[in-house]
């Protein structure tokens, strides 16, 4: 049966061992005080949390899911109980500052602690999932009124929050959208507007559920340019109901237990967050935030189908295989078999590269933020900035593309819905399309960053990462050779953008890929050097390592190889006559 183990032994190799983050803590002013060993006790009791409280809720809540009546959402049994643990274990202030209420503590733990909770349930994730991008948006943006009211109770938990952003006729084009605000004689203001899959945007776990929506004011320009952010909770400071319901939960196909709101606002009581006509610009915040998550929810899926799909293969009794080390029954554990090790294999290499990619990321969010140098500070968030369409993109294109392999491994059981790899699937389907799908996320890194500023940035990313290889990793050459690759296709893309405006955009699916492979590459050669080391040679932890590294650059360097050929073909345009011309 489908079970949560938090891989705990990987994620402190990649903290302490791949990219030595203890060191690199005591040169941030911020962090000092942090040691490798105060580190593992965090993710020990994260585990326990994920493993104990929350994981046990994920089968029911999908058999559950929401239910609305009289405006008011029920989630599923466990929820609140999860819920109300999570606060009092301290959870929600993990990685917020200590000044208004936060434990100091690293993106990276805190990215350790949403891949568990997301492996566990995804579903129930969801709801605190917002909470530190609603802090960074009202700590960064928010008036001192706003933030000694609301911040405070976003920081511990007590209050959850959303992101109201899309409206049906706009989807992704927030250009479009059209909710109002209407300035009242008091200074807040009045929001008009419907929006829709607002996840949390009613439920049964907080008291209040603070709102950040998007609307423009009646003199805003059009465009992204004319959209202003405004804070609209569900109960007023006075207690009050404020003017904002939920008109239906969505049926979906996955995430059943996280509701999926069509919210109204009928003249709700708001007030600016931030600068008019720039609401845009203090959600980003938020969304970038919500992004790196949403590519932990997809590593978490990959993780959690890798390990049920190990320990299925080895339990299954199946057929002969072709090679056997001794004959013991009339059929085999399938792990024997060829087809079931490629699968396992690629999904190992994958997961604990993706690792290694996405916990970088937070640490670079980290320095981005809490640097004392500010030359480091730039690079940081320049980087950052990089990697989060890398890793919203590819990781939750694995997160899904994995889990419907280890449904393969399971084979006929795993069609089944006793078996829990089905739900998986369904589960991680929907982050490869919130936060901005996989296509406009690939089109954020060719066109709106590489190409923007000839490329300085992509190629200056790409020699930090070169000089980061260990000068005695057995595959450091290859790694290099992918990063070599990598820069001539960007630097072509750049150049050829000048008389091909549409270029970019339809190599941008396949250069994002080419990205991902060539840092997945990086990551392992990095592993290889660290699990090569003499006082490894007998660990069987670290021999495990080696050989995930060696097929790393045997059987997904072709995956790279073809990503850079699709790239190159996208210099031929796409034919319009086969689809129809369009006036």
């Amino acid at each position: 049966m489908w079970q949560y183990e938090a891989p705990l032994r990987d994620m402190r190799y990649v903290i302490e061992d791949v990219l030595g983050l203890p060191a690199q803590w005591a040169g941030v002013p911020a962090f000092a005080e942090l040691d490798a060993d105060t580190a593992r006790q965090v993710l020990a009791e994260a585990a326990r949390f994920a493993t104990e409280v929350l994981a046990p809720t994920n089968a029911n809540g999908d058999l559950e899911g929401c239910t609305l009546a009289d405006g008011e959402v029920r989630t599923p049994r466990g929820f609140k109980e999860a819920y109300r643990a999570f606060v009092e274990a301290g959870w929600p202030a993990l990685a917020c500052d200590p000044t208004v209420g936060g434990q100091g503590l690293p993106q990276v733990l805190n990215a350790a602690l949403y891949e568990m909770l997301a492996a566990a349930n995804h579903a129930w994730t969801m709801y605190p999932g917002l909470l530190h991008g609603a802090y960074e948006c009202l700590h960064l943006h928010a008036s001192p009124e706003l933030q000694q009211r609301y911040l405070g109770k976003v920081v511990s938990g007590e209050w959850l929050s959303t992101m109201c952003l899309t409206e049906a006729h706009a989807g992704s084009d927030l250009g479009l959208l059209s909710t109002r605000a209407l300035a009242a004689a008091d200074g807040s203001y009045r929001l008009k507007g419907t929006k829709i899959f607002i996840s949390g945007g009613e439920h049964d776990l907080t008291d209040n559920i603070v709102h950040l929506v998007l609307a423009r004011l009646p003199d805003a320009p059009a465009g992204t340019k004319g959209i202003s952010l405004f804070l609209a909770p569900k109960f007023l400071p006075d207690g009050s109901r404020n003017a904002l319901r939920c008109d239906g939960i969505e049926k979906k196909m996955g995430i059943k237990g996280s509701a999926t709101c069509v919210m109204a606002f009928d003249g709700a009581t708001g007030w600016l967050v931030g600068e008019p006509n720039r609401g845009l610009q203090a959600m980003f915040a938020m969304m970038n935030a919500a992004r790196l998550h949403v590519a932990l929810q997809g590593l978490a899926h990959a993780q959690n189908a890798h390990r049920n799909a190990v320990v299925y293969a080895h339990e299954r009794l199946q057929s002969r295989a072709p090679v056997r080390a001794e004959a013991k029954g009339a059929a085999d554990p399938i792990v024997l078999h060829p087809a079931m090790r490629r699968t396992l294999l690629r999904q190992r290499v994958l997961v604990e590269g993706a690792r290694v990619i996405a916990y970088e990321a937070a640490h670079l969010i980290d320095l981005a933020e809490q640097s004392p140098d500010t030359a480091a500070r730039e690079r940081a968030q320049e980087q950052a900035a990089l990697l989060t369409p890398v890793l919203k993109s590819f990781l939750t294109d694995n997160g899904f593309a994995l889990a419907s392999d280890a449904l393969q491994v399971f084979g006929g059981h795993g069609y089944t819905h006793d078996w829990g790899v089905e739900q998986c699937v369904r589960d991680a389907r929907i982050a490869m399309i919130y936060e901005g799908t996989n296509q406009i996320q690939a089109i954020d890194l060719v066109a709106r960053k590489l190409v923007a500023d000839g490329g300085r940035r992509f190629a200056a990313w790409l020699e930090s990462l070169a000089a980061a290889l260990p000068a005695d990793a057995t595959h450091g050459a290859q790694a290099f050779e992918q990063l070599r690759l990598l820069g001539e296709l960007a630097a072509d893309v750049v150049h050829a953008a000048r008389d091909d405006a549409e270029l970019p955009f339809r190599v941008a699916d396949d250069l994002l890929r080419a990205t991902a492979l060539a840092l997945i590459a990086h990551a392992w050669a990095r592993a290889e050097a660290v699990s090569s080391r003499p006082e490894h040679a007998g660990d069987a932890f670290h021999a495990a390592k080696r050989e995930s590294a060696a097929h790393c650059f045997t059987h997904l360097r072709p995956e790279f190889d073809h990503a850079l050929a699709q790239a190159r073909a996208g210099w031929q345009p796409f034919a319009r006559v086969a689809l129809g011309e369009i006036a």
